[in-house]
């Protein structure tokens, strides 16, 4: 069985954690690195606990510079997903194939994910599988998933053959152009298109075994007890947990919601503190990526990436935009010179909900609609 995950060089200490587990207990297992990034020049490939690398600029994406600098890190490392899916099925000739996040360390062997591909092409974990009775829990799992999709896509298994190729090269192309962080406009990188799946292909197996893809997002209906050494739900054995938002410190803080005065899963936390520092977590944690920055070593902000992908102009007059190379082919010093090199203010987004809320009061109230000729007259030049 192959698998893979896809990461920058300042998540190696993950990705090497999670290939490990995996050939922990899947002694047979071949492991492929997807890298968004240079590889750091003290790592030795032949060291690392990876049968293969594949750089982003092997996957044959087209106007390579221009698309990676309309993404972010993490939109460029789901974005690459899909294509990272046919061009390994190409290279290696694997019949199946499973992608973990990073942030994932494997307990158990996977056997039972291999049958499963024996008779369904794509295999998804939605986030729950049963509803959630508290005001809190709602809020905390329930809304997030529809806000950013109801399978997570942490995990994701396919098979090779014609239904899982035409999905893979649907949401390949999907991933190609719409990738991004952007609820308000419906999407969040890679993982809201998947809600789509279902409706559109036949071939997807749903897997709501709860021993799969725990997180703290459904740990309020997946209690966690531990025999010998094992972690477990239900008494049968956990076959993979997922560390979502345990660099930003919203894992630990989910986890103390939801896990309760439950120490197996806070030692659990622990250990794995321990094995990415062993993996060299102190070392590349903080490690920038090379395409978060100029070639005059300026770092590029988000608002630049937005501003550049959402104007044709921009991107056919600067097809390398992250290069500062003249006055006329800089994108750079265009922004510089139109005075948009610094990050505009971003309101939060409760200040901005809670201020739109007060100005469509403003709008709709009685003194407002009164004084409305008033402002009109003023306006024209009679009311002055």
């Amino acid at each position: 069985m192959h698998y893979f995950t896809s990461i920058t060089a300042n998540y190696l200490p993950k990705a090497r954690a999670l290939a490990r587990s995996v050939k922990r207990h899947n002694p047979r297992a071949v492991f492929h690195l997807v890298l968004c990034d240079h590889l750091p020049e003290s790592v030795d490939p032949a060291a690392e606990p990876f049968d293969s690398i594949v750089y982003v600029t092997d996957l044959d994406i087209p106007d390579l510079d221009a698309w990676i600098f309309k993404h972010s890190v993490v939109e460029l490392c789901t974005a690459v997903k899909g294509r990272a899916f046919l061009k390994l099925f190409e290279r290696t000739g694997a019949e199946k194939l499973i992608y973990f996040d990073p942030d994932i360390i494997v307990l158990y062997v996977l056997d039972d994910l291999e049958k499963l591909l024996d008779s369904h092409a794509v295999i998804l974990t939605p986030h729950q599988v049963e509803p959630d009775q508290t005001h809190e829990a709602i809020v905390d799992n329930e809304i997030c998933s529809l806000k950013h999709g109801i399978y997570n896509l942490g995990f994701l298994a396919v098979r090779r053959d014609e239904d899982g190729l035409r999905f893979l090269q649907w949401w390949a192309d999907r991933l190609l152009h719409y990738c991004y962080d952007d609820i308000p406009n419906g999407l969040f990188t890679d993982q809201r298109w998947i809600d789509l799946a279902p409706a559109f292909f036949d071939a997807i197996h749903i897997l709501r075994d709860k021993t799969y893809n725990v997180a703290t997002w459904n740990l309020s209906h997946r209690p966690v007890t531990i025999d010998n050494g094992q972690l477990q739900i239900d008494g049968a054995p956990i076959k993979f947990f997922h560390f979502s938002g345990f660099d930003s410190g919203a894992q630990e803080i989910m986890l103390k919601r939801y896990a309760g005065d439950n120490q197996a899963l806070f030692d659990f936390r622990q250990w794995y503190i321990d094995e990415l520092n062993d993996m060299g977590q102190d070392k590349f944690g903080k490690m920038p990526c090379i395409y978060g920055f100029y070639s005059n070593g300026k770092p590029i902000a988000g608002s630049h990436r937005r501003l550049y992908r959402a104007r044709q102009d921009l991107i056919a007059a600067f097809p390398q935009p992250s290069v500062d190379d003249g006055p006329t082919t800089s994108f750079y010093r265009w922004l510089t010179h139109q005075k948009l090199l610094e990050a505009p203010v971003v309101i939060p987004e409760n200040e901005a909900r809670d201020t739109q809320q007060y100005l469509t009061a403003v709008l709709n109230s009685w003194s407002w609609r009164l004084t409305r000729p008033l402002r009109w007259l003023k306006q024209v030049g009679m009311g002055r």
